[in-house]
C-alpha cells in the first residue's frame, strides 16, 4: 500500500475516510494498493488521480513502514501537486490543507501518524530554511 503526503505551499493534504465503516470519519494520507506491474511511485500517482482528480509527482519516500493488516504494509511518499484541485472522489468525503501547527486538528488514522509527524517536521524545517535566506 502507498500513501501520498501531498504538499502544496507549505501545507499537507489530509483526506477524511468515508469507507469502510470502521475507518469512516478518520483522516489519512490518500493512496491505495500497488497493482501488478506498477512501481510504488506509479501506483501513488494513479491512486491520487483516481481518489482526488489531480496529477501529482512522487518526490521522496518517508522512512518507515506501518502494518495496516496482515499482508498490507503502508509506505509513504511525499508528492507535489502538478495540476488540478483536489476533490474527494473515492473513499473520502472531505479534504483539508493543514499547516504544520494544524496537524492535531484532525483525527489521523493510527498508522498514518508517524509519517504525518515526519512530513510536518520537514515542512517546518523547510520553512525555517526559506525564512533564513531572506
Amino acid at each position: 500500500m502507498v500513501g501520498g503526503a501531498v504538499l502544496d505551499r507549505g501545507r499537507l493534504l489530509a483526506a477524511r475516510r468515508s469507507a469502510p465503516p470502521a475507518l469512516s470519519g478518520r483522516w489519512e494520507l490518500p493512496g491505495g494498493k500497488v497493482e501488478d506491474g506498477e512501481t510504488p511511485e506509479q501506483a501513488l500517482v494513479r491512486e491520487l488521480r483516481e481518489e482526488l482528480g489531480v496529477e501529482t509527482g512522487a518526490l521522496e519516500r518517508i522512512p518507515g513502514e506501518w502494518v495496516l493488516r496482515p499482508g498490507y504494509v503502508l509506505r509513504v511518499w511525499t508528492a507535489r501537486l502538478v495540476s488540478g484541485v483536489p476533490r474527494p472522489l473515492q473513499d473520502h468525503d472531505e479534504l483539508r490543507w493543514l499547516l504544520p501547527e494544524e496537524e492535531q486538528q484532525v483525527d489521523w488514522l493510527d498508522q498514518d501518524r508517524p509519517a504525518v509527524a515526519e512530513v510536518m517536521r520537514r515542512l517546518v524545517a523547510t520553512a525555517g530554511a526559506e525564512r533564513a535566506r531572506y
